[in-house]
């Protein structure tokens, strides 16, 4: 059994990563399990420097003292992992050639929370003959064949959700795996059962549910956490984003001050200053906070540096 903590190194952690990091691990190590961690470093071309912040999001976490079991997963090094994996889903896929653009007009469904709408199955039923005359303009993206099905699951802290899974894409046309595909063979792989994450990402669970079960996986115990929002109670925004450990460090914060701020705002009980291992016996899945952190903004200015 396993918790784990998985950052896409787009940017150094800021404290809404931290705190979901630190809910992740008090989780983990409070019910005995490992933790794991694990890059999610995909798209190597898109994170064109995802070496040197990978590098700076694992040292935030030591010096955090959120330790970590056995090696960090790269996705990145996976590739041969996915493939095997997709063998498994025989005839449970179809080649998609449509973009973005088109998806969107073929439908009228609302936007998920991902920012896309749900795929309304044109390439799913194409003859042999369509896929080939349309793989000469476009490589196709790889589709499972969910037909509708509708996924239920009892979230720790959002409670009973459900909803219908559509037909998303589990490899793009350039050749990637999709993030829905890599992250529930990664879990599988390093023995997570327990994902903490933030709420932003509680849609994205039913396709992955829907996805472990297709591939004979068990479904990890999902747990979405309140997000870190800004004073106006929006998104943090790039500027604010930027606060992390780094830099509340040189505006003179000690580690153990910034541990107690991502302790209380889970609603746990600690001095000024405290460890990480010191929060493990008091973490009560009760005392997490049903809604968003509001960041406070005499924090968020200490950025403005």
């Amino acid at each position: 059994m396993a918790g784990r903590f998985a950052p896409t190194p787009t940017s150094d952690l800021h404290l809404g990563n931290l705190r979901t990091a630190l809910a992740a691990w008090l989780a983990a190590r409070s019910s005995g399990r490992r933790f794991r961690l694990r890059v999610e470093d995909l798209d190597r071309d898109r994170i064109a420097a995802a070496g040197p912040i990978a590098a700076r999001q694992l040292d935030d976490l030591a010096a955090l003292g959120l330790t970590h079991d056995g090696p960090v997963v790269w996705q990145s090094a996976r590739t041969a992992a996915y493939e095997k994996a997709l063998e498994r889903l025989d005839g449970l896929t179809y080649e998609c050639f449509c973009s973005r653009q088109e998806i969107a007009r073929a439908t009228v469904a609302p936007h998920g929370d991902d920012g896309l709408r749900p795929y309304p199955g044109t390439c799913r039923d194409l003859s042999a003959a369509e896929r080939a005359e349309r793989r000469r303009s476009r490589p196709p993206a790889l589709r499972v064949r969910a037909e509708g099905a509708v996924v239920a699951l009892t979230d720790q802290l959002a409670g009973p959700t459900s909803g219908t899974v559509d037909d998303f894409v589990i490899r793009r046309g350039d050749g990637l795996f999709a993030y829905n595909f890599a992250v529930v063979v990664d879990d599988a792989c390093q023995g997570v059962d327990q994902v903490v994450r933030g709420a932003d990402l509680l849609s994205s669970a039913l396709r992955q549910a829907w996805l472990a079960r297709q591939l004979g996986l068990a479904v990890p115990q999902y747990a979405h956490l309140p997000l870190a929002v800004a004073p106006d109670g929006g998104r943090l925004a790039k500027r604010d984003g930027a606060i992390g450990l780094a830099r509340l460090r040189r505006r003179g914060w000690s580690v153990g001050q910034v541990v107690a701020l991502l302790a209380r705002s889970l609603g746990l009980d600690c001095p000024e200053q405290a460890t990480a291992a010191e929060m493990v016996t008091g973490f009560d899945w009760s005392k997490l906070p049903a809604t968003e952190w509001i960041v406070p903004r005499q924090i968020l200015d200490l950025g403005q540096v």
